[in-house]
């Protein structure tokens, strides 16, 4: 009996004992579908992704996800610049070019200032004495007989051309009133003065930019040599176009300085702010276009000349202003601050444009000195035995400076703002004349020196001793006779080598056949020639290369000065 109890109480604690452990498998079965859960929950966390069940008895901690250990993070935080070296390291050296702009500019805009100077002080001084010379020459003539072929030498004959036209748009000009013109304008509304002096100043560029040729077609006109076949109008005809130009150029810039004299008699000075707010104007049209190299030297050289033709304008301004304050001295001073703040904006927005235009474009502070080279070689080489113009007429090429019509403009000033009356004022005028001569041969002295030593520096020695480019005929003359020449004679000798010295006089050499093809690498092929004419250009194996894209700075000219194109 005690056994079958004891064996029930055994069942009872048996079933007992199951009906726990299933209790527990149960409730561990519970935990473990939550843990599944807990561990499928997935959460993102700053782009990586982290999960719970890493952690097996890890209990969550409310603090781990306070803001207190995001603060803390963030001000904890730490990165290494060395990591990306480069990156900043060019950042660094953008930021020294910018610095360095404004010196380099300056240096440059100084070098070319003195340049337009001196060309702009031939007008009054050498070209005078030049003219006299090859007139005395021309009246002296009969009596000396001919010595050579030519009666007057090229630059001769352009040196007259020169004086003939400033002595006939001087005349002209006496039929322009400046007080007429000037109580006209100043009639004239503030917007409608800025609109005019905005189209003022684009029509001056497009006369600069034609200006030249006109005049360059009519120095090659009546220095050609007769036995070429004429492809011309005539040199009278040119004669009256370049007359024509230079007196409507001349009244351009006339209404040009009277304009700025009208701000600065304005009470309230609103017309002179806006025109000096055109200055900053240009930085917008500039900055924010794509520059090459090329692109930026002819900027900077519209800029030299653009500075040169304010400066000028300025003193227009103040001698007519002095003329009607009877030369109170007093009154220079009430003018000097507006002077002074045109100049300063002039210089800020130079420098601005500059410095910006040579970030957005990685160009270095050193290519002003290349610039600087490029236009002292130009100096240099119209002082060579085989010059091929005058220096005067490079400037106005490379900066599209043309001196004739600002000179007539400050004679004209001049003379209706001076009286010259006595003997005490004519001595004074002819000592002022002698300055004004020694003032221009200490200018091209000290330029001379400059020059040469800026050309040393960048290596382009050799280049003093190349050929200057030949003359290249038209398009249909080149292609009727292109053919007919093709080599040089074979009984021509070679040129000899050139001369070193920049003081000598150029010598005239033999002329070859009007039709002989350029041999300049900046000339050839400026005509496509037709397909007939391939075999005849294969015979010479100097002549199979086409032409390159300009790339020397020696070629970039202001053709292009009003736009941001190279040729």
């Amino acid at each position: 009996m005690a056994d079958s109890v004891a064996a029930g109480l055994g069942d009872e604690n048996e079933t007992e004992n199951e009906d726990k452990e299933k209790e527990k498998r149960l409730f561990s079965g519970v935990k473990k579908t939550e843990k599944q859960a807990a561990a499928s929950d997935v959460t993102e966390t700053l782009g990586f992704y982290e999960r719970k069940a890493k952690c097996k008895e890890r209990k969550s901690n409310v603090s781990d996800l306070s803001l207190v250990r995001f603060i803390s993070a963030e001000l904890t935080r730490g990165y290494f610049l060395e990591h990306n070296e480069a990156k900043y390291t060019e950042r660094r050296e953008k930021v020294y070019t910018c610095l360095r702009i404004p010196k380099e500019l300056e240096k440059l805009m100084l070098f070319g200032f003195f340049l337009c100077l001196d060309v702009f002080l031939y007008v009054f001084t050498l070209l005078p004495l030049r003219v006299l010379l090859a007139l005395i020459r021309l009246l002296t003539l009969p009596c000396c007989g001919l010595s050579g072929s030519r009666i007057l030498q090229p630059a001769q004959v352009c040196d007259v051309l020169k004086g003939f036209i400033m002595v006939l748009c001087y005349f002209m000009m006496h039929y322009v009133d400046y007080s007429m013109m000037y109580h006209l304008i100043r009639g004239q509304s503030v917007i409608k003065l800025y609109i005019i002096y905005n189209m003022l100043e684009v029509a001056d560029r497009l006369f600069s930019s034609f200006g030249q040729d006109i005049l360059d077609a009519l120095y090659w006109t009546a220095t050609e040599p007769k036995e070429r076949k004429r492809a011309h109008i005539g040199v009278i005809p040119h004669f009256f176009m370049a007359v024509l130009y230079v007196f409507l150029h001349a009244i351009l810039i006339m209404v040009q300085a009277t304009t700025l004299n009208v701000a600065f008699n304005s009470h309230n000075k609103s017309l002179l702010t806006i025109m000096m707010s055109n200055n900053f104007v240009e930085i917008k049209g500039s900055v924010f276009k794509k520059f090459e190299k090329n692109n930026l030297f002819q900027m900077s050289n519209s800029d030299i000349k653009e500075r040169f033709t304010n400066y000028t304008l300025l003193l227009i301004v103040c001698l007519r202003n002095m003329e009607q304050f009877s030369w109170n001295p007093d009154h220079l001073w009430v003018l000097f601050p507006d002077v002074c703040m045109v100049i300063a904006s002039e210089i800020a927005v130079d420098v601005v444009k500059h410095a910006f235009i040579t970030k957005f474009n990685d160009i270095t502070a050193d290519v002003y000195s290349e610039y600087r080279a490029s236009l002292a070689f130009d100096l240099v080489s119209s002082r060579q035995k085989n010059a091929y113009t005058d220096y005067s007429d490079s400037v106005s090429r490379r900066m599209g400076f043309i001196p004739l019509p600002l000179a007539l403009l400050l004679i004209r000033v001049v003379t209706s703002s001076v009286k010259i009356q006595g003997s005490l004022s004519i001595v004074c005028v002819v000592l002022f004349y002698l300055g004004m001569i020694t003032l221009k041969v200490l200018n091209s002295i000290l330029l001379l020196g400059k020059s040469c030593m800026y050309v040393k520096e960048a290596n382009m020695e050799e280049k003093l001793f190349q050929n200057p480019p030949s003359a290249t005929p038209s398009r249909v003359s080149s292609r009727a006779n292109r053919t007919k020449h093709t080599r040089e004679p074979p009984g021509e000798p070679a040129e000899e080598g050139m001369s070193a010295s920049v003081t000598t006089q150029p010598t005239q050499r033999d002329e070859c056949p009007a039709s002989q093809l350029p041999t300049s690498e900046s000339d050839q092929f400026l005509t496509t020639p037709d397909e007939s004419e391939d075999k005849s250009l294969i015979q010479d194996d100097t002549e199979l290369t086409h032409r390159a894209p300009k790339k020397d700075l020696l070629e970039i000219d202001r053709f292009t000065i009003c736009g941001n194109r190279i040729d």
